[in-house]
């Protein structure tokens, strides 16, 4: 089956369905949660605190974020995955703010949320 797409959530929203999104940090939960039917998996920088054991998501880099976001793709065929940007990339220059936007995508991000 084909990949869940923004414009598909979009329709499910105006047709009043119900969209389920549950966080997600590796293949194997992807795979459980999607063929649970959730539509959109969140890998979030709280897996600083659920999978590294952190205190809070302020170590979190850019990198453990793709790392994570490529697992949660490799065991997901459809849902719609949203990455998080790690708390501080967004303070860059636009530029490297997009670079690291397009590092979540290219790990297989379909969108990304930016952190404070």
């Amino acid at each position: 089956m084909a990949r869940i797409t923004l414009s598909k959530l979009q329709a499910m929203r105006e047709r009043g369905e119900k969209i389920a999104v549950l966080t997600c940090y590796d293949a194997s939960f992807a795979a459980l949660l999607e063929n649970s039917g959730v539509e959109v998996l969140l890998v979030g920088d709280s897996l600083g605190m659920v999978i590294q054991g952190r205190e809070s998501t302020l170590p979190v880099t850019i990198e453990q974020m793709a790392y994570h976001t490529a697992c949660v793709a490799s065991g997901s065929q459809q849902a719609f995955i949203i990455a998080d940007m790690p708390f501080g990339t967004s303070q860059f220059s636009a530029r490297e703010t997009f670079g690291f936007a397009v590092q979540l995508m290219q790990a297989g991000a379909e969108m990304v949320k930016l952190e404070g």
